[in-house]
């Protein structure tokens, strides 16, 4: 009961994000952000981890490998594709291809661990899809804006997405989901923070107390507390199922938009939320004993 609870949790998280980002948009350099961002997630699992009371693991070679793996394509990529990509398209073109998250994980699910792709599974990720569509399409109606080049920055999001998601579940099981993160967001930092020393010209200026405000969200909260949670979930119900909670990400986005900055909600809005939350209970129902 509670995993379900904790990736409902994840998924208002990441809506949030969605706000939290916004703020930040125009007023830092991208890559500076991420960086900044994981910094914080990378302090606040430091500080978590000695009163977790797990034991430390030493991962061997081919682990420490697969972790620098999940850290260049869950932290180090994604971030890369996000921010560059959205220069480049809009944000509604975006999330729906974002929204493809949950159908691709599920097929990779199937084809490296053997998930099952039963019907009932298959018409969930259908309504999760066809609903995260409808929430997009009545945030902002025009999806035709953008290039090419940046709808292809997206979808290496989306693919550096899935390797994180269903490549992360043996070492979750065999490190903990606390230090899989931990080593993964931490590999990710020191790559991404290379980067932007490398890239980012200039003098990086200090955040005003909004941005600080805003960067502490998406560290702490939307990547540190988030991750874990997320990881739980994989470890507990696997990458299909807990991959289709990033359905809801768009209508928890467009809430606290209304909420938060006013936006409209529109009864569109409403139909595909209620078309993700079926698709989710569809892809986690049980079935019934024999």
């Amino acid at each position: 009961m509670w995993v379900y609870v904790k990736l409902v949790a994840v998924a208002m998280i990441w809506g949030g994000t969605f706000v939290a980002g916004r703020y930040l948009a125009g007023a830092m350099e991208p890559l500076l952000a991420a960086s900044m961002r994981f910094v914080i997630a990378s302090l606040t699992l430091a500080l978590v981890l000695p009163f977790s009371g797990a034991p430390w693991p030493r991962p061997s070679l081919r682990q420490w490998c697969q972790l620098a793996l999940l850290g260049g394509c869950g932290i180090f990529m994604y971030n890369l594709c996000f921010f560059f990509g959205l220069q480049h398209t809009s944000a509604s073109r975006a999330a729906l291809i974002v929204a493809l998250n949950p159908a691709l994980i599920a097929l990779a699910g199937f084809c490296f661990y053997g998930e099952r792709l039963t019907p009932l599974r298959l018409l969930g990720i259908g309504l999760c899809l066809l609903g995260a569509g409808l929430v997009i399409l009545g945030r902002e109606g025009s999806l035709l804006a953008g290039t090419w080049w940046g709808d292809l920055l997206i979808l290496g999001c989306v693919l550096s997405w899935v390797i994180y998601s269903v490549f992360s579940r043996g070492l979750s099981q065999a490190l903990g989901p606390l230090h899989t993160v931990s080593y993964s967001i931490w590999l990710g930092t020191l790559m991404l923070c290379a980067t932007a020393w490398a890239l980012v010209p200039g003098t990086w200026a200090l955040p005003s107390s909004g941005q600080w405000l805003s960067l502490f969200y998406l560290g702490a909260i939307g990547s540190a507390l988030a991750y874990l949670w997320y990881y739980d979930g994989i470890r507990q119900l696997g990458a299909t199922r807990s991959g289709v909670f990033i359905a809801l990400n768009p209508l928890t986005a467009v809430l606290f938009g209304a909420l938060l900055l006013d936006e409209r909600l529109t009864p569109q809005i409403a139909i595909g939320g209620a078309l993700a939350i079926a698709g989710i209970y569809l892809c986690n129902r049980l079935p019934r004993p024999r």
